[in-house]
């Protein structure tokens, strides 16, 4: 246990801290594809004949075979599926349009705006080609490697014993074509590991299956096909809605209704009318207002006030499922997603409870993951909805089959003392914290008010915090720390209270981590 200071305040001899779990080697390495050898110097192995390849798949001529996998042995490299430069072309597109901008639509006119927008796509859409023709993959032993690069080679090599999950993608224009995008997590990993987009939503479940089959244990050769099923066979039709469907026993499926109901019930959602009402009353007010300027406040304002609409549609068709110790999640209206969480990597489960959620008896659960992607800027990529939308009964259920025997309606939490309204006037009164047998709770917030919960097995460390104001009234904060995550904090506590708090969790977490 260890005494942090963020910001101006006295320190306190403390206890050691609670050990802290070993860093996570690299998720992955990069070779290069010429000079030294792609892996350690091993017999030299005869060259594997390419495969027939599925349809849509030809094979990038193999290599000589790695013998370093445990299963021995490299199968013939796989190209993408050919549609994928088209995909690939068609989302520079938009990203060409977004760029150059409502201003240089009009400065240059629609005609010469049109012309720089299909040279700079057909030259990514050029660059996309080239880029999928040098681009491969294959399993060789314990290992997924990728292939790219024309002018600077190299290869990715991500063990799959450090797989997290395997995610199935599917965005809009996928739908259309029927392909998907995988997606890898891997233990430590700074971001999203090499996708592979894109694939047939067959030939994507199928390796799916095969990359979790070999991170599981099995053979790599043992898990492949002798020879690719052919396009119709029913094998590969049937393997179509796995990457639709969460595998294992069904926990919940969210309404749609209630999801449409949560979101007009959001600030964004209030502030919306206003918003159109604010660009109509200048567009009629002056005359001179342009479609350019009106489409540049309004393209302005759909970051924040059109929130909700995201959430509606990143969250369409929510449904979660349980397989073994691990947990499916299925979202999306215009891009799906096949989401794994195992359930050993959770942190933190937080309840939250908005304000004007309230008056329906609605929370929103959250997960806090240990090794996922923590620097994507998409927060869609991350695996932390457990819950949108919901009432406590089923918020109640679905937290005991995350963190079995823990009760979200019985837990011992007390509040600190009534002179902590002196530093928190109005939120003092929501202020609350205390030990259950699995997990240690923290409430707390005004108008949105959040609970967290922390199985004390997932503990890093814990911290005793106290400012100059808390000094005078003889109060202390404890916070909670996990591995990538917020943790839970225990505000202004009585100190005496806040030291005993911290010793006996610190006990508790070491009894844990013994009988883990």
């Amino acid at each position: 246990m260890t005494d942090g200071h963020p910001g101006p305040g006295a320190a306190h001899p403390t206890p050691p801290d609670v050990p802290a779990a070993p860093d996570s080697p690299p998720a992955m390495q990069i070779r290069p594809t010429w000079g030294t050898p792609a892996v350690p110097a091993a017999p030299a192995a005869p060259t594997v004949p390419a495969a027939p390849a599925a349809p849509g798949h030809p094979p990038v001529p193999a290599e000589p075979t790695d013998q370093g996998g445990a299963a021995g042995g490299a199968e013939p490299r796989q190209r993408l599926h050919p549609l994928s430069p088209v995909l690939h072309g068609a989302k520079s597109l938009f990203v060409v349009i977004a760029g150059l901008s409502w201003s240089t639509l009009s400065r240059v006119g629609f005609g010469w705006f049109a012309v720089l927008v299909a040279v700079l796509a057909l030259g990514a859409t050029v660059l996309a080609v080239v880029s999928w023709y040098n681009t491969g993959y294959h399993i060789v032993g314990r290992e997924l490697r990728v292939y790219e690069g024309l002018l600077w080679r190299r290869t990715r090599a991500i063990p799959l014993e450090r797989l997290q999950s395997v995610e199935v993608v599917r965005p809009l224009l996928a739908q259309l074509t029927g392909l998907a995008e995988l997606r890898l997590e891997v233990v430590g990993g700074g971001k999203t590991e090499a996708p592979l987009a894109y694939l047939s939503v067959a030939d994507a479940a199928r390796l799916r299956q095969r990359l979790l089959a070999v991170a599981a244990g099995t053979p790599a050769r043992e898990t492949a096909d002798a020879v690719p099923p052919p396009a119709g066979d029913p094998a590969v039709d049937a393997a179509a809605p796995v990457a639709r469907e969460p595998a294992g026993r069904p926990l919940h499926a969210v309404s749609n209704t209630d999801l449409l109901v949560s979101q007009l019930l959001t600030p964004q959602a209030f502030l919306l009318p206003v918003g159109v009402a604010f660009v109509v009353f200048q567009f009629l007010s002056e005359g001179s207002w342009s479609f350019i300027a009106v489409a540049s406040t309004l393209t302005a304002m759909a970051g924040v006030l059109l929130q909700p609409v995201r959430r509606v549609l990143d969250d369409w068709n929510f449904r979660l499922a349980r397989e073994a110790d691990r947990l499916r999640i299925h979202n999306g209206l215009l891009e799906t997603r096949m989401q794994t969480v195992p359930l050993e990597r959770v942190q933190t489960v937080v309840v939250t409870w908005p304000l004007l959620w309230r008056m329906k008896g609605w929370l929103r659960l959250r997960l806090e993951v240990a090794g996922y992607s923590g620097g994507e800027t998409d927060d869609r990529n991350r695996p932390d909805r457990l819950l949108p939308v919901g009432d406590r009964e089923t918020g109640a259920r679905i937290v005991a089959e995350v963190l079995p025997g823990v009760r979200l309606g019985a837990l011992p939490l007390t509040a600190p003392p009534a002179r902590v309204r002196w530093l928190r006037p109005l939120s003092a009164r929501r202020l609350a914290a205390g030990l259950d047998e699995r997990v240690f709770a923290a409430r707390s917030g005004l108008l949105t008010r959040e609970l967290a919960l922390v199985p004390y097995a997932r503990v890093q460390s814990v911290r005793v915090v106290q400012g100059p104001a808390q000094r005078r009234l003889r109060l202390a904060t404890v916070h909670v720390d996990t591995a990538g995550g917020a943790g839970a904090t225990a505000y202004h506590r009585d100190l005496a209270e806040a030291w005993a708090l911290a010793a006996e969790l610190t006990a508790r977490v070491h009894a844990a981590r013994r009988t883990r």
